[in-house]
């Protein structure tokens, strides 16, 4: 069975690729090792014409072995940064190892160290306990309570760095946005994708009896720390939604007596209604990629349809049968929405433009489909799928091919997609009287399931872009 580092030997989907330069030697190197035990057919060479270009590796069968990094601590460059210094040191390796494509040599492996940051590297030490790259930092803090970080990534065995080193200043308040900035460098430089790191999710977290559940806005760091409450819990809240610049959050409440769709602005936590006019019922908001237009599901006489509107403006209504539309959401380049209807007897997938008219149908397996969201990458479409008692999360490509279900369980549902496409979030709630619903993530090959940790039930969430 192929085996190599830092890349998933079972893609997601056919036709994926991972793409690195500066890592090229280091994965040769793991091939080559790893072709003389398994069958050249898993294992797809790159023509010679290509060689000079980036990399490209298909890989149609195998499991993957994580990448061994060395993480020296960060030196703390004055007193003050020693603590600081520990902290970064550690989400560092906490970020790269929750992937499941890195794995942490453990200090007490390392046979040498460094003494500053600019110390020459002993690179054999490295390749003695086998580490293929090796990350170095420092960590300083000045008088006004600025802290400066500073790192280095390192290919050991070619012994050179990574791309340059990399200086990150900020507030020492701010030290774990500095740490995620750091990994998201590293994991970028290695695996050529996108980090997703150094960003934020947003929740509905829920507590009491599961049949008289109080229900409020709440927003964190994507590894659930940080967390901070948006409101209380004297009415029910569902479904919040970023904006494309992460200052705003969409969300449905029932403050009225009835779904309402509320904006309301993270820094400051002020809020308003979306203003579809009085007694209505909207609910199922998602902004559209100029921060602007809001696509949501609006009920008018028993009956549900999509409508599209700019914040301040007049609603458009998109779609007009006598069955459930909901549920939709932009392609990233704004061209597209796709939606949940049951206009089909069972409820499928369908995208549509995003002015409206024709809608085709992209789900055909069996079950029903919902919550689909478009990856950032434009690529996949996520969703949830409930059949034979059971709900998955699940993703096909834009034309419902290549469905592939990541997750089974007794109730999966409402997937949000990292930054860079590559990891979902979702709400998994357990069976039972006492079932309480938490956050979990999964790679898009189906690997890597994590249970994201909260202060207590946890359901809806939505990633964050990138913070600025």
């Amino acid at each position: 069975m192929l085996r190599t580092y830092g890349f998933s030997l079972r893609p997601p989907l056919p036709g994926r690729q991972l793409r690195t330069k500066g890592f090229r030697q280091m994965v040769f190197r793991s091939l080559a090792v790893a072709l003389a035990m398994v069958p050249v057919a898993f294992f797809q060479p790159v023509p010679a014409a290509a060689q000079n270009g980036p990399l490209r590796i298909e890989i149609t069968e195998g499991v993957i072995e994580p990448l061994p990094f060395a993480l020296l601590a960060f030196l703390p460059e004055n007193e003050a940064a020693t603590q600081i210094a520990a902290d970064i040191s550690r989400v560092i390796a906490a970020d790269l190892e929750g992937t499941g494509l890195f794995r942490q040599i453990p200090a007490a492996a390392h046979i040498s160290g460094v003494t500053s940051f600019e110390a020459p590297v002993a690179f054999a030490d490295w390749k003695a306990i086998n580490a293929q790259a090796l990350i170095t930092g420092a960590v300083s803090v000045d008088g006004s309570g600025r802290a400066t970080v500073k790192f280095r990534l390192y290919d050991v065995f070619s012994g050179k760095e990574m791309g340059e080193g990399l200086r990150l200043g900020g507030s020492t308040t701010s030290w774990r946005r500095l740490a995620h900035k750091v990994a998201d460098q590293v994991y970028s430089r290695i695996t050529g994708e996108g980090g997703y790191f150094d960003s934020r999710v947003v929740f509905v977290a829920e507590s009491g009896p599961k049949n008289a559940r109080e229900k409020r806005l709440a927003v964190m760091d994507y590894d659930g720390a940080n967390v901070q409450y948006l409101t209380d819990s004297s009415s029910i809240v569902l479904a919040p939604r970023f904006s494309p610049t992460g200052d705003r959050v969409l969300y449905t409440s029932y403050a009225t007596g009835y779904p309402e769709i509320y904006v309301m602005r993270v820094g400051d936590v002020r809020q308003q209604p979306l203003a579809d006019g009085a007694g209505t019922m909207t609910f199922a908001p998602r902004f559209g990629p100029d921060g602007q237009t809001v696509v949501y599901s609006r009920s008018v006489g028993g009956n549900t349809d999509i409508f599209v509107k700019r914040i301040g403006g007049q609603a458009i209504q998109l779609t007009n049968t006598p069955s459930i539309e909901t549920a939709p959401s932009y392609s990233p380049d704004g061209s597209q929405i796709v939606f949940e209807s049951d206009r089909s007897g069972t409820q499928q997938l369908y995208i549509m433009a995003a002015t409206g008219g024709e809608a085709r149908r992209i789900s055909f397996g069996p079950g029903r489909y919902g919550t689909p969201v478009w990856s950032p990458r434009g690529d996949l479409i996520a969703f949830t799928k409930q059949n034979q008692g059971r709900f998955h999360i699940g993703v096909m490509r834009t034309d419902g091919s290549e469905e592939r279900l990541l997750t089974a369980s007794f109730l999966d549902e409402s997937p949000t997609w990292a930054p860079n496409g590559r990891v979902l979030m979702f709400t998994r709630e357990s069976a039972g009287a006492g079932g309480q619903p938490a956050l979990y993530t999964v790679d898009i090959s189906g690997r890597n399931l994590r249970k994201v940790p909260t202060p207590g039930a946890a359901s809806d969430p939505a990633w964050s872009p990138l913070l600025p």
